[in-house]
């Protein structure tokens, strides 16, 4: 494959003469200047400086039906992945400390229900004989579970933050950021972010304005989890949950989820939810039941909520040795089919193979997408017989918009869809594959372009010597979260290479010493084998500044992201 392009990001116009007060370091300056901070000030991440809910129209009517219905029988329809666990773990506990008299949760099992308020999911329901549904992360596609609920006599409360399609579902009240003419900013939430904000304004109505703030935490998992872009909103909902989490101020379950991680909770960093803490809770929804996670995420009991923490990192093991042989073998498919010259891939890659996992789908298509970076879609096939398929995209090529395109011109090919710009998932028809990949090819050699499919990494620059220290690795990581949209700091730089191994089988572990310092340094490359470099050798190396706090003292390590040999005629890496 192409090597990426390595590109410095530019200090924003003006920002030179932007004031910053005396002693603020010149490389939180120079990262901060890059990412439209004007100031310390604006690092502020205090709950006051949250859009307020009254921005956000339709939330008082949500509590005007949630009100409606304190004395029946409230079930709420979450997600299988952390952030739909996470909003209906937050909703339920909210409810019941609110004083609602019969709250439960429903998550449909992915594999026999599929995804969000089906009619098949309905009449599982009715069964329980609810009064209302209130659906988190789900909901605003689901036209026809919908007319069911409604026609059975079942009042339905959408929150969702997923975008809307031509045609909005009956419900009694949707609460969701993207619907069509609503004035609230904050676009970006996640669904649980969403659950949060109608918890808040239900709990301003009922003198406890404050009370929701208490479960912060799942707010900071289901955010970082899903992906969304960090606006100052939700950078602040992140910080605060990570402020309770260290402070040891959250649910049993989430200490729990950070013991079986092995990361002392006063640790954790947003990074740490995203890739540790998160991972462990989809893999309950990608192979079992994410009713595991979200009673995990409930329970008040440290001991259930253990050994909970304890089943999510089994199944999360499993899930890592099942995913691996599945990257393995898409990438495999690639290789065999000629195509690792990225010039001869379609636009967008389509890969499918009979005994994958359905639940994992997701997670190869991010694998091709980072291996090709074009778009890509992977399927399996599910217990109904058809094809469960699920997209990653990159920037510039929106995926639920290209899926909305195919269904135009193809017209009952794909079964049902939704998603966003980076991610979509969709089902087919077992012998609508081949249709579907030269339709989404179509699509895709329309909206394409060359420079949507070229990597670019881009970075923050260079570092002397004398800044690759712990105090400013402490000083970025706090200046954060980082994330979608606010991105970790990346830097670039030529180091000699000191030693080299290979650590837990797949990881690169290297000591290094940075161009002009004689201090060596630790650094570990994830996913990277050892080269063919000899202690000595000058390597190109882009890198992020870390904090390793697995020791008695914390130490600085570089985590690399990109190795090149270093190319002496143009002072970067070689090509």
């Amino acid at each position: 494959m192409a090597q990426p392009r390595i590109i410095q990001r530019p200090p924003l116009p003006g920002s030179e003469h932007w004031s910053w007060p005396e002693g603020t370091h010149h490389v939180l300056r120079q990262v901060l200047t890059r990412r439209m901070i004007e100031s310390p000030e604006d690092l502020d991440l205090a709950l006051k400086h949250l859009r307020p809910v009254g921005e956000f129209d339709t939330l008082e009517d949500g509590v005007d039906l949630l009100l409606r219905h304190r004395q029946g029988h409230v079930i709420i329809v979450g997600d299988f992945d952390s952030d739909g666990a996470t909003g209906a773990a937050l909703l339920s506990l909210c409810l019941r400390d609110f004083g609602f008299e019969s709250v439960d949760v429903f998550i449909p099992d992915r594999f026999n229900l599929g995804y969000g308020l089906t009619p098949a999911a309905v009449e599982r329901i009715r069964g329980r004989s609810p009064s209302l549904i209130v659906t988190v992360d789900n909901g605003t596609s689901s036209l026809s579970g919908t007319a069911e609920a409604r026609d059975r006599g079942i009042d339905v409360l959408i929150t969702d933050h997923h975008l809307p399609g031509p045609e909005l579902p009956p419900a009694n009240v949707i609460v969701n950021p993207n619907l069509p003419g609503n004035p609230f900013a904050g676009k970006c939430l996640a669904g649980v972010g969403v659950a949060f904000y109608l918890m808040a304004t239900l709990g301003k109505r009922l003198g406890s304005a404050g009370h929701v703030a208490r479960y912060l935490d799942l707010v900071a998992i289901g955010t970082m989890a899903d992906l969304v872009r960090l606006d100052r909103s939700n950078r602040i909902l992140i910080d605060q949950g990570l402020a309770r989490i260290r402070a040891g101020h959250c649910r049993p379950g989430v200490l729990a989820l950070c013991q079986s991680a092995k990361i002392p909770n006063s640790a954790i960093t947003a990074s740490r939810l995203a890739y540790q803490i998160a991972p462990r809770l989809n893999a309950a929804g990608r192979l079992d039941d994410m009713k595991v996670g979200v009673r995990c995420l409930i329970t008040d009991s440290d001991t259930e909520a253990l050994q909970l923490a304890n089943r999510l990192n089994e199944l999360n093991l499993e899930r890592r040795a099942i995913g691996a042989k599945m990257d393995s073998e898409a990438l495999e498919q690639l290789d065999t089919g000629s195509l690792v010259d990225s010039t001869a891939l379609p636009p967008v890659v389509c890969i499918f193979q009979e005994d994958w996992h359905e639940g994992l789908v997701g997670l190869v298509a991010s694998r091709i997408k980072q291996h090709c970076h074009r778009p890509a879609f992977a399927f399996a096939p599910s217990e109904s017989g058809a094809l469960k398929g699920s997209g990653r995209s990159v920037p510039g090529f929106h995926l639920r918009d290209a899926l909305v395109d195919v269904d135009a011109a193809k017209p009952g090919l794909i079964a049902r869809f939704g998603g966003h710009a980076m991610a979509a998932g969709l089902t087919l028809d077992r012998d609508g594959f081949d249709e579907f990949c030269d339709a989404i090819e179509a699509v895709g050699n329309r909206r394409l372009e060359p420079e949507h499919l070229a990597e670019k990494v881009f970075t923050d620059g260079e570092l002397d010597a004398g800044d690759i220290t712990l105090e400013v690795a402490t000083l970025l990581r706090d200046a954060g979260p980082w994330g979608q949209g606010f991105p970790e700091p990346l830097f670039e730089g030529t180091f000699r290479l000191i030693g080299q191994q290979l650590v837990g089988g797949a990881h690169l572990r290297m000591r290094v010493a940075p161009k002009g310092g004689r201090k060596p340094v630790n650094a570990i490359a994830f996913k990277q084998r050892p080269g063919n470099w000899a202690p000595g050798d000058r390597l190109w190396l882009a890198y992020r500044l870390d904090v390793n706090e697995y020791h008695m003292t914390p130490e600085i390590q570089l985590v690399v992201e990109h190795i090149r040999p270093y190319n002496a005629g143009t002072g970067a890496g070689s090509e």
